[in-house]
């Protein structure tokens, strides 16, 4: 299960690294229909929160610590905040439907949220090949400076 743990995890990174492209590629699509960002709210409203069920299933089977499991779990409630910024930053236009700046600093917040959760991703990763070679991380050597305490 933990080799199935590391796996999930690293397809969990991809899919939010690829939710950057798809984002992209909504922002320069021109012109900018209905359809510019269907790739990328599909891939964060089902394949992310598919991936990161099944990432926070194998951590348990795992029988990760409770932190890691959680951690694994954690980027659910930002696909929600994601929605959620998603879905004010498009209701704060003006009566001519044109971005306000509440809108669009919504919109950056949702930028931001998303780097938040790529990161945590990361962390995941890291504790998933952790927890599936220990020894690779004990072995690893530690530089102590002179003048500095061991």
């Amino acid at each position: 299960m933990r080799k199935a743990f590391v796996i999930a995890s690293i397809l969990l990174l991809v899919s939010f690294a690829l939710q950057f492209v798809f984002a992209a590629v909504g922002g320069f699509t021109k012109p900018a229909g209905e359809g510019a960002y269907a790739l990328h709210s599909v891939n964060g409203m089902a394949v992310i929160p598919v991936l990161t069920l099944l990432t926070a299933l194998f951590a348990a089977l795992a029988k990760a610590p409770g932190r890691i499991i959680g951690l694994a779990a954690l980027p659910i409630g930002l696909v929600v905040v994601q929605a959620l910024l998603a879905m004010l930053a498009n209701a704060s236009t003006d009566a001519a439907g044109v971005s306000t700046p509440l809108g669009l600093t919504i919109a950056g917040l949702h930028a931001v949220n998303g780097i938040v959760a790529v990161h945590v991703v990361v962390g995941v990763v890291r504790a998933a090949r952790q927890l599936d070679r220990p020894e690779l991380v004990a072995a690893a050597p530690v530089t102590v400076r002179e003048g500095e305490p061991a």
